[in-house]
């Protein structure tokens, strides 16, 4: 064992200046790389104790190690990336692999070359049918399509959460995607060409980006939340405009954060000009467009959903009307107590900020938000996001909640570690209570999986009747359920009547005379009176579903 003695002046109390004075020194073992020992002297203070190399004298020594031998964090975060995209091609895509759902053809089919565009309601927007763009330039088929969105979708959920990782740390951030990632909307609709995780992720990437944009922030971290807040307009206007508003309250109002205002209105902007320009040319103007999008939804007004949201919570996909009756109440435990933990959350971060102190898995660089914020704002950005689906809508989807949960899985996730890191006894329930709630939303996306799957292969076992019953391209499908049996089939689509309104009944008539038509119903129902003449062929497989034929193609 060598032995180096290092020769030191004390520095004065007062100011630090070296004064002379007798060396002293005191053996250290330090590991070296080649996993020799040595024993180095290091600086003793007065007393004759050896001074903390942090410059702490007389308090214990860190040992610093060769980089070699530190120890890496784990890579929690793409752990549960990888984990979720497991969990989609294992007990999703499988299922539903073979088939697109109802609105899934309504997207998909204005990008698909090889079938007619079905009708595009007021309310929608085209983002998602340029996301699965370059898929269907090369295949329309189904399970391929699932497959890419299944990785991108993982791949969107790492990246989002990521931007937190300076704002919450290591843990927290891989808690909260682990949180949201585990709930069945989640992975039912990873590998579904769906608007609504999408917008979810970039809620949280556009708001993670705000409280990162400030003085002494990266140059690019404004690029960023713009375009973030750009894309989740491309998906869904209304929702980034909902997004946007408690952002740009706090930008207006804070001084620190007036930077990010010009951006979030950039943006907004950019993401929702196709919007507009679709709006003055299909529907004659922006009012015109919200006008009919309120009356497509039933009507956009003040009207209390938290019965229907709670009773939908555990199915059906659509609930529209809602009188399902409450299936399993145990299992919407996690969602009565979403508002409480919510609660405590901001109330520790109150706390916390009034003592001026910081979060022990965070990091607050430059240029990032402070402690309350980074708890505040995503609470702001999900109850914004929830006020249309909650207090204005009159039916509900569980997917409609999707950017709430994924903003709220933030604060939770810091609150959870939190109480984990105060006892052991803490930390035990907090990881049974996570394990239980990952196995109850698996149990429940289980049953919602095959149900779907069960819908889905009804409207691709009428395109096949159709086929047998010699309709070929270029057809035409009307009726409640034309939408995805026509994408199905190859045809087009048109309804008289309802939400997707498109043509009038002699416009139809019109149609019919010039190719294929048929029309159908369910539940041995009547046709249309225009129909009456027309002839019917009941469709094997579907439960009752009826085929009538257009006369004149007989």
């Amino acid at each position: 064992m060598k032995t180096e003695h290092v020769r030191t002046s004390h520095p004065t109390q007062a100011g630090g200046n070296a004064t002379a004075g007798p060396a002293t020194s005191v053996p250290v073992d330090r590991v070296q790389p080649t996993g020799r020992t040595t024993t180095i002297t290091a600086p003793a203070g007065r007393s004759g104790r050896a001074a903390d190399p942090t410059g702490q004298a007389g308090g214990p020594r860190r040992q610093r190690f060769p980089p070699a031998l530190r120890r890496r964090p784990a890579p929690w975060l793409a752990l549960v990336a990888l984990a979720y995209a497991t969990v989609q091609l294992a007990a999703v895509v499988p299922h539903i692999g073979h088939v697109l759902g109802w609105d899934e053809t309504v997207y998909v089919s204005q990008v698909d070359p090889r079938t007619p565009a079905a009708y595009f309601s007021a309310p929608r927007s085209r983002g998602i049918s340029m996301l699965v763009a370059p898929v269907l330039a090369v295949t329309s088929d189904p399970f391929v399509l699932r497959i890419v969105l299944a990785l991108l979708s993982a791949a969107a959920l790492y990246a989002a959460f990521r931007v937190w990782r300076p704002l919450v740390g290591r843990g927290t951030t891989a808690l909260a995607a682990l949180l949201f990632a585990g709930l069945w909307t989640t992975i039912l609709y990873g590998p579904q060409a769906m608007p609504n995780l999408w917008v979810a992720l970039g809620a949280v990437a556009t708001a993670g980006w705000f409280l990162r944009t400030g003085r002494g922030a990266r140059r690019s971290a404004p690029w960023w939340m713009a375009a973030c807040l750009a894309a989740t307009a491309l998906l869904r206007l209304p929702d980034a405009g909902w997004l946007a508003l408690p952002l740009i309250g706090t930008a207006a109002l804070i001084r620190e954060r007036r930077r990010a205002l010009p951006w979030l209105l950039g943006g907004l902007a950019a993401g929702g000009a196709q919007w507009v320009v679709e709006a003055y040319r299909r529907f004659g103007g922006i009012p015109q467009r919200l006008r009919v999008s309120g009356a497509t939804e039933g009507g956009m007004s003040p009207h209390l959903n938290l019965g229907n949201a709670w009773r939908a919570l555990n199915g059906p996909d659509l609930c529209r009307p809602c009188t399902v009756p409450l299936r399993h109440p145990e299992l919407t435990v996690w969602w009565l107590a979403l508002p409480l933990l919510t609660a405590a959350a901001l109330v520790l971060a109150f706390a916390d900020h009034r003592r001026g102190r910081v979060g022990a898995d965070a990091r607050t660089p430059a240029g990032t938000a402070r402690p309350f914020a980074v708890t505040a704002v995503p609470v702001a950005c999900a109850a914004s996001l929830a006020v249309p689906y909650l207090l204005l809508l009159g039916y509900f989807a569980p997917r409609f909640l999707l950017p709430t949960y994924a903003l709220l899985a933030l604060p939770i996730a810091a609150l959870l570690i939190r109480a984990a890191r105060a006892r052991a006894l803490l930390a035990a329930a907090v990881a049974l209570a996570v394990a239980g709630q990952l196995g109850s939303q698996y149990a429940v996306l289980e049953r919602l999986t095959a149900e779907a799957a069960a819908v889905d292969h009804r409207y691709q076992t009428a395109a096949d009747d159709l086929h047998a019953l010699g309709l070929r391209a270029p057809c035409l499908v009307t009726g409640p359920r034309a939408l995805p049996v026509a994408y199905d089939a190859g045809c087009a689509s048109a309804e008289t009547s309802g939400n997707n309104r498109s043509v009038t009944t002699r416009e139809l008539l019109h149609r019919a005379g010039r190719q294929p038509t048929v029309a159908l119903t369910a539940g041995g129902r009547r046709p249309p009176r225009y129909a009456l003449g027309w002839t019917a062929h009941v469709l094997p497989g579907t439960g009752g579903w009826t085929a009538w034929r257009a006369p004149s193609q007989r």
